[in-house]
């Protein structure tokens, strides 16, 4: 049995791998912003000891807490993902914390939707709104904190995983792009449980989909690195509605677009 604290333990990915570590018999910190039966209310976007204190003699952090939404601005993603996970870091830091384990996205790799190569872990992102990008800036945090501390950091990049049930399918969304990373439950838990107990140290990035056939997504960095083999996956299933969306999207340029523009004012000159 160990220590571990969860962020974000309300959350759909954070609230399905609680119950699960707790069904484990592990000893559970749970922190979100909302109160809930067994649930810490605190502000991750404030350090202070609410919520720093409960970090003591933890053995490792499950940081699952953030702003989700892939629309969601500069000012929300800086503010719910860029200074909360520093926070958590920080925390983690001071309390000698020896692995951490993060919910990063697919969404850093957006922009290979539409191109024909692999997906690795060490492949160049390519993320297409201000969510991607900050996620990807805090995988970087992730990086500093492990080289800093010596610590195992470990970042997964997660697939598709709806709430409740996940039942895979052509209304996954964002046609068979997102049909192909689908990740189940079963396989979310699996992982999580064999990054807590691989012996790693240092920072490792992962992808983290499930066994889906056809996908670009590359996991044998994460058999590799933490034993993690895939006990599900999904064909994806074409239909008449996602050839025609898939169709427009091929149209489109998939670059970053005029969220650049809440960076504030052009410069003059």
């Amino acid at each position: 049995m160990s220590r571990i604290v969860v962020t974000g333990a309300t959350g759909n990915l954070g609230g399905k791998v609680a119950a699960h570590l707790a069904g484990a018999g592990h000893d559970l910190m749970l922190l979100d912003r909302r109160a809930a039966p067994g649930i810490v209310a605190v502000d991750l976007g404030s350090y202070d000891a609410a919520w720093t204190d409960s970090i003591a003699g933890a053995d490792a952090i499950v940081h699952f807490a953030g702003e989700g939404r892939p629309k969601a601005s500069w000012a929300d993603v800086h503010a719910g993902n860029v200074l909360m996970t520093g926070n958590v870091l920080r925390a983690a830091r001071a309390h000698g914390v020896g692995r951490v384990v993060y919910a990063s996205t697919n969404q850093v790799m957006g922009g290979y939707r539409f191109r024909p190569e692999a997906i690795r872990p060490d492949s160049p992102p390519a993320p297409l709104n201000p969510y991607a990008v900050s996620k990807l800036i805090c995988e970087e945090m992730g990086r500093a904190f492990a080289a800093e501390t010596g610590a195992g950091f470990v970042a997964f990049r997660i697939g598709n995983i709806p709430p409740g049930d996940n039942i895979p399918g052509p209304d996954l969304g964002i046609g068979t792009w997102g049909q192909e990373m689908w990740l189940s439950n079963r396989d979310l838990l699996q992982a999580v449980d064999r990054a807590l107990a691989a012996d790693i140290a240092g920072f490792v990035l992962l992808n983290l989909v499930s066994a889906n056939p056809g996908m670009r997504w590359e996991i044998e960095t994460a058999r590799a690195a933490i034993g993690y083999i895939p006990q599900d996956g999904h064909a994806a299933v074409r239909t008449a509605q996602i050839d025609a969306e898939e169709a427009r999207a091929r149209l489109s340029r998939l670059v970053p677009g005029a969220w650049l523009d809440q960076f504030g004012e052009p410069l003059e000159g």
